[in-house]
């Protein structure tokens, strides 16, 4: 095929004409004999660049990006043009694996936080319920059954590019899913990598600061995460009303005569005309758990959840709202949620037993970071000790929520400022601009302390915080590396945690 801009079905009908068993990958260095090496600008390279790399390790064909690009004469194998790839990639792989989530019930969820919670738990509730459901996300990608999750793959992405977000739904519907949660990121949105499937569901839990970066501005960044519910044949928008955004979402479907069907969730009172509110109210919680009392048009509960904080509340409510919406009965949804466990790495409790409560979550922006103290003060209170936080920010990325962390975390009686995830910067500098949060304000109760390495910081606090004492590691909740000057090394810190509260039982710790 000699036009640089055939259709989307030519497309489609090339490759199975070509490679009818062949997988589509846009990684080189992930080619295996038969497949199509898709080759595009990316964020760090140019895919194009490694075309012979990806002949030579037995690609069947190469679809590449027509702009700008002469093929070269030597190789030999079939090649089409395409204008625009990166951006068609999702609706060319959907197409030629065959729509694999067409008979899913699709939820995609977006949100600065709480959106690992929210599909990690929707997977749970989902197939608790009798649906085998895959998740797609932070965590990877995988399946749950029966309430619980399957070995689940790492993608890299929170939203997998384009080409393995299709082939990871291919092999889950190989597997059995009938439905799907899915992880929609700004920047997995704006890049299209969800181009070709369906949505049911849009779930939009918050909007803070985070990924400008890349966004630029808020106002871009809202923007991106918007599209989700302009999706083509959206069914149900389930929307955080506690959120500016939420609101403006709202007026957004209205202004566009959305047929989407709306439902609200609010712990804080919030209504729309108009529109079914979930409310929370009377919200109590403790080192085991939230009780709450939840209105709504639906129906009205006592509910009692294993989680931690007002955050998760919230997040409870969207996982209610998207279960009504799939058609469940209002009690056995109550019942379904007030099952759910922690997710690794959110809020994910140690100790505690004659000795600190280490809690590990994956808070990375200073709203998360204030949420996640404010959840846990109350847990220090009950256990009459005080609260400790110990974090870092991530290197090369927005280093204007820096010293707004810094400024957060003064919300604890202690801090121990230390690495998150440094990569190509000097974790002196980070530690440095956090700091600055924090210089002149009077509500520091002790001075804050930088401990450049994570694991010396995370074993200093250990061992000098009392038995009653809570201690929050935040910023690398599941992580399972550390990314240090272009290497990633292993680092777990719930494994740090467990080493560090194992030494003080040894040396009878504690200050």
């Amino acid at each position: 095929m000699t036009s640089p801009t055939p259709l989307l079905d030519q497309i489609v009908a090339w490759l199975q004409a070509t490679a009818p068993a062949a997988q589509l990958v846009a990684d080189s260095r992930a080619i295996t004999a038969g497949d199509v090496f898709f080759a595009y600008p990316g964020e760090a390279a140019d895919g194009r660049r490694f075309i012979a790399q990806a002949i030579a390790a037995g690609a069947a064909a190469v679809v590449y990006e027509a702009e700008e690009f002469e093929w070269d004469g030597n190789w030999t194998v079939p090649q089409l043009a395409v204008a625009g790839l990166k951006y068609l990639a999702g609706e060319i792989a959907s197409g030629f694996y065959g729509q694999p989530e067409r008979d899913m019930f699709v939820v995609a969820v977006t949100g600065t936080n709480g959106k690992t919670s929210c599909t990690q738990w929707l997977g749970a509730a989902l197939s608790r319920l009798g649906t085998p459901t895959g998740v797609v996300g932070t965590l990877g990608t995988g399946i749950y059954r029966g309430g619980a999750a399957l070995d689940f793959a790492v993608t890299g992405n929170t939203t997998p590019d384009a080409l393995l977000l299709q082939a990871s739904l291919k092999q889950m519907r190989e597997e059995g899913a009938s439905a799907l949660a899915i992880e929609a990121s700004s920047i997995g949105l704006l890049q299209r990598r969800m181009a070709g499937m369906h949505v049911d569901v849009a779930v939009f839990t918050n909007l803070t600061r985070d990924h400008l970066d890349y966004h630029g501005d808020m106002a871009a960044y809202e923007a991106s995460k918007a599209a989700l519910f302009d999706w083509p044949g959206l069914q149900h928008a389930v929307i955080n009303l506690d959120d500016e955004m939420g609101m403006r979402l709202v007026q957004r479907l209205r202004g566009n005569a959305s047929p989407a069907t709306l439902i609200g969730y609010s712990i804080s009172g919030k209504t729309a005309a108009d529109v079914a509110v979930l409310q929370a109210e009377q919200i109590r919680t403790s080192h085991a758990g939230t009780t709450f009392a939840l209105s709504s048009p639906f129906g009205s509960a006592q509910v009692k959840i294993q989680l931690v904080g007002h955050f998760n509340v919230s997040n409870v409510l969207a996982i209610i709202a998207t279960l009504l919406a799939r058609g469940v009965e209002w009690r056995l949804a109550i019942t379904t949620v007030e099952a759910l466990t922690a997710v690794p790495g959110r809020m994910q409790q140690l100790g505690g037993q004659d000795a600190p409560l280490v809690v590990i979550d994956y808070a990375h922006t200073p709203d998360a970071l204030e949420k996640t103290l404010a959840a846990l003060r109350p847990i220090a209170q009950e256990r009459h000790g005080a609260l400790w936080c110990v974090f870092g920010c991530g290197g090369d990325r927005d280093p204007g929520k820096r010293p707004q962390m810094g400024k957060v975390s003064l919300l604890a009686d202690h801090v121990v400022v230390t690495s998150d995830n440094p990569r190509s910067e000097a974790p002196a500098d980070i530690i440095a601009q956090i700091m600055q949060g924090m210089e002149g304000l009077e509500n520091m109760k002790h001075t804050p302390l930088a401990i450049e390495d994570r694991a010396g910081a995370i074993l200093w606090a250990v061992k000098h915080a009392e038995k009653n004492d809570v201690i929050l590691l935040a910023g690398k909740g599941h992580e399972t590396m550390q990314e240090i000057k272009g290497r990633k090394l292993p680092f777990l810190d719930a494994d740090h945690a467990a080493l560090a509260l194992a030494t003080r039982a040894m040396q009878g710790g504690g200050s």
